[in-house]
């Protein structure tokens, strides 16, 4: 995520919302206690509600594409591209697969093509299809935070197949406290993954 530098000015966030928060005051984890969903049990404390400052620190490649980690060093770990859009996965997993959905242009989610715009929605279908259908999986989550990158980026997440804790927005949490996943079966499901991308367009690069 984009952290503020030294000298980077701010000032607090000044709106109809901001002035109602109860800022530097702990919030009640009730709401998240009493979940199905939620992975603690027992007493939690809540952080305090910190100032909400801007202007927000540039995120990576905002101010200088070059800078940008989908344009560099995310592009080491793909495993599909086509002219348009490419697919990476780490090659350290907690979970049975993880992916990531970038153009391959430099451009945030307002500045895309109509091409691209077109193309979208089959690319999530694909990947959470070929995602799905790996045997250790029972559904594909998938997410657009946009907080660290100026260049569009949307996470796929494989919710292990039973694991009935993992389901809804938890699965993120559970995806920091598993063990670590054989290296054999990471590279076997990112190639199941890249090779049913490319059986109906563009290239593994596996």
């Amino acid at each position: 995520m984009n952290e503020p530098r030294e000298d980077y000015q701010t000032r607090p966030a000044d709106s109809p919302y901001h002035r109602g928060l109860p800022i530097g005051e702990r919030l009640s984890a009730e709401p998240l206690l009493g979940s199905p969903f939620f992975g603690f049990d027992g007493d939690l404390t809540v952080k305090p509600l910190e100032p909400m400052l801007v202007p927000e620190a540039p995120r990576s490649g905002e101010l200088d594409p070059g800078e940008c980690f989908h344009c560099g060093p995310a592009i080491e770990h793909a495993i599909w591209r086509d002219d348009l859009w490419h697919v990476g996965s780490p090659t350290t997993l907690t979970l049975p697969f993880v992916a990531g959905l970038a153009p391959n242009a430099h451009v945030r989610l307002d500045e895309m093509s109509g091409e691209l715009l077109t193309s979208f929605g089959e690319m999530v279908q694909r990947i959470a299809g070929a995602v799905q259908a790996l045997e250790e999986v029972a559904r594909t989550h998938f997410s657009r935070w946009g907080d660290g990158s100026a260049h569009f980026h949307m996470h796929f997440l494989a919710r292990p197949l039973g694991m009935m804790q993992g389901r809804g927005p938890m699965l993120a949490f559970w995806d920091d406290l598993l063990p670590p996943v054989d290296p054999e079966l990471v590279e076997t499901n990112r190639r199941l993954v890249a090779d049913a991308l490319a059986a109906v367009s563009g290239e593994s690069l596996l």
